[in-house]
């Protein structure tokens, strides 16, 4: 019984270090997950750190970049899909990330 919980525990242990959602720092989980699109500009993804990518965004207000950051987003900027195509992160994950990009591009 013992072997089987500390297998257990073990396993679980395996799954936080691997998988992004498991993942509590902001940066880690952007480099994990949202760099494929946010690091290169794909389909208008802006690029933390470049401020002309995310001036017109920031001046929208955090709450918009949340919802569009957690609900997706098409307009003509670009496109983002739902959580950026990570339904495991939660939404406070989403909004640690969110904030990380924003205080990169300030």
């Amino acid at each position: 019984m013992k072997t089987r919980r500390l297998i257990a525990i073990m396993l679980a242990a395996s799954l936080l270090i691997i998988s992004p959602a498991g993942t509590a720092d902001a940066k880690s989980v952007y480099e994990a997950t949202c760099t494929a699109c946010h690091g290169f500009g794909v389909a208008g993804a802006p690029r933390p750190g470049d401020k002309a990518d995310w001036v017109v965004r920031i001046t929208q207000g955090i709450e918009v970049l949340y919802a569009h950051a957690i609900d997706g987003f098409s307009g003509q900027t670009g496109f983002m899909p739902p959580k950026g195509g990570f339904p495991d992160l939660s939404d406070e994950q989403i909004k640690a990330i969110v904030d990380y990009m924003v205080a990169e591009s300030k």
